[in-house]
């Protein structure tokens, strides 16, 4: 596995990326860390790069994510909106869940918003759907499907009890 080489493998797992909690809200479309390499206040901005912005990137996949290094004397996150805005959070002297938590509190969607979103992209109008709780009972229902063995017996060449008994 060629994915399972470097520095902390892990961070490339789905199981990784699909624990990620920041989900941007939609009108975020450019999400920016400006941090430096060296010195102790930009530590929590250097874990959340490396360990976060794989996560970020996963689960906000239409926002693009820019990071840059050494530019700057003290380390924030900078996310622009689709309306031409922008906010300026500062990340200075962090550690990487505090800088995660605030975030969340600032431009992430809450649980109640993505419980709703969950909720619609199942939707059970889906004509591919069926069984209880969907327009149609059983896939029988269907046109072009075979019809239900309950109302129509079915050919002898598709029942079991012809193609495995004995003879």
């Amino acid at each position: 596995m060629s994915f399972m080489k470097g520095r902390a493998p892990v961070r490339r797992t789905l199981e990784y990326l699909n624990a990620g909690r920041l989900v941007l809200k939609d009108k975020v479309k450019i999400f920016s860390v400006n941090y430096n390499t060296y010195g102790e206040h930009h530590d929590g901005a250097r874990d959340f790069v490396f360990w976060n912005i794989p996560q970020v990137q996963y689960k906000n996949p239409a926002v693009q994510v820019v990071t840059f290094k050494n530019m700057t004397p003290s380390p924030f996150v900078r996310c622009y909106f689709e309306d031409g805005r922008d906010i300026l959070i500062d990340i200075d002297s962090k550690n990487r869940h505090e800088i995660m938590d605030h975030l969340m509190k600032v431009v992430g969607k809450t649980k109640e918003q993505l419980d709703a979103e969950a909720r619609l992209a199942e939707s059970k109008d889906n004509p591919a759907n069926f069984g209880h709780g969907c327009n149609r009972h059983c896939i029988c229902e269907i046109p072009g499907q075979v019809p239900c063995p309950a109302l129509v017996k079915l050919p002898d060449h598709m029942r079991g009890k012809h193609i495995f008994a004995p003879k």
